[in-house]
């Protein structure tokens, strides 16, 4: 399937949309797909054509997307004033944990819980979750959720002003690691070079925290989208949103090789319902004809 550039707004007509309760809270689900379920959280300011396309991708892939709504207006492409404003309220909510000394954001709680209700609802061993930016770490503390068995943590931005810090409790951190130790988990991880958002500190901390489990993987800046959304070149402002804003979509291209790899390790760990044919995209990933 060809898939163009995300240049406009973006309605999700062929999502259907769903309202999730857990623990008494609800919020809106956009879900697609069949197979295997993967949790796909949004990156700031929200769901953006380019999220809505990672979607797209990860549909097309043979799973069951789970796109929830966290903060910002749904399919919207991201502009620079409302984009601000997504990210003050964002900082400011008692959902997210935003800054250091935080401990982990509560709204991490209510994903777990989606992520329970997707594994009865496909078919597969475990449920994917895929956090991008300001919910780039949520994958990680999903795991604490034992259906979460295959966690992508993209360019993960929070806490915004520790560059070496991870935005999870020490309690949590540890219970992350026994469980990514005692079950065999690996978490993939992606940033670029020269993100100021995601720096190295950041990924060498993932890396003191869960070892060989950690994969993280760097991806030149200067192969970056040039020309993102207008929120991510005047408020991002460098190289940061590896698989959505900044992806290139040119066969070979570094940043459509990640997100090949994030199809193929989505593959390997939850596998496909033998009813829906190999797709093409993790054929090309994983080397399979």
């Amino acid at each position: 399937m060809a898939i163009t550039e995300p240049h406009a707004d973006d309605a999700l007509a062929d999502f259907s949309t769903r309202l999730v309760d857990t623990g008494g809270v609800s919020k809106t689900v956009y879900v697609d797909g069949s197979g295997p379920a993967v949790v796909l959280m949004p990156e700031m300011p929200g769901i953006s054509p380019d999220v809505v396309r990672l979607a797209r991708w990860i549909r097309d892939a043979g799973f069951t997307v789970y796109l929830p709504s966290l903060f910002g207006v749904d399919g919207v492409l991201p502009t620079t004033a409302e984009g601000e404003k997504v990210v003050r309220r964002a900082c400011v909510s008692a959902e997210f944990r935003a800054f250091a000394g935080g401990g982990t954001s509560p709204i991490t709680a209510w994903l777990r819980g989606l992520a329970r209700t997707a594994l009865t609802e496909c078919s597969g061993p475990g449920v994917g979750a895929i956090g991008l930016c300001f919910t780039g770490n949520f994958a990680l503390t999903m795991t604490l959720e034992p259906a979460v068995i295959a966690p992508v943590v993209n360019h993960p931005s929070l806490p915004l002003d520790d560059p070496a810090g991870l935005e999870v409790s020490d309690e949590d951190a540890a219970m992350v690691r026994e469980r990514i130790e005692r079950d065999g988990l690996k978490v993939l991880a992606y940033r670029f070079d020269n993100d100021r958002w995601c720096t190295g500190q950041r990924f060498a901390a993932y890396q003191a925290l869960l070892g060989d489990a950690f994969d993280g993987r760097v991806i030149p800046g200067e192969t970056a989208n040039p020309e993102p959304p207008p929120f991510f070149r005047d408020v991002v402002g460098c190289p940061h949103s590896v698989v959505t804003a900044h992806l290139v979509d040119q066969q070979g291209h570094p940043t459509l090789r990640a997100r090949d790899e994030i199809l193929a390790f989505l593959a390997e760990r939850l596998g496909h319902d033998d009813s829906i044919p190999a797709n093409a995209l993790v054929a090309e990933a994983t080397g399979i004809d």
